[in-house]
């Protein structure tokens, strides 16, 4: 699962779909990556490129996460 490192060593999950002109998805508390995927799905098919990040203190690791 890709992530991305920060600074001080926190990992932040991220999903990148599709191709084309970006679209950020981001949220607040406590939703993750995943609750977007009903929408980054629609977009992707539409020929958008689709991000969404999990929140910097989302509490699972990367290896726990459900698929």
């Amino acid at each position: 699962m890709p992530t991305i490192m920060t600074k001080d060593g926190t990992e932040i999950y991220y999903k990148d779909w599709g191709s084309g002109q970006p679209i950020v998805f981001s949220h607040g508390w406590p939703l993750s990556a995943d609750d977007w995927d009903t929408q980054m799905m629609f977009f992707a098919k539409q020929g958008y490129r689709v991000i969404a990040h999990d929140p910097r203190t989302w509490p699972f690791h990367p290896d726990e996460r459900r698929t």
